[in-house]
């Protein structure tokens, strides 16, 4: 489980990463940032779907 949270969230940075490289470009294709956010925002709600089932099932204690 702390794997996959783990992936999710080096996802999050490289999907953030990739949207400030597609702006910083140029405006040549707007709909390489929008879809790199897009997967972001997915990333993030996963993550915290990760991070509840997994404080639900025990294998995660909050402090």
């Amino acid at each position: 489980m702390k794997e996959l949270i783990i992936l999710t969230i080096i996802g999050i940075v490289i999907s953030l990463g990739h949207a400030l490289f597609s702006m910083v470009s140029g405006p040549t294709d707007s709909k390489r940032m929008v879809k790199a956010l897009t997967i972001r925002v997915a990333l993030s709600v996963a993550l915290f779907a990760f991070l509840m089932i997994g404080w639900y099932m025990g294998a995660l204690q909050p402090h």
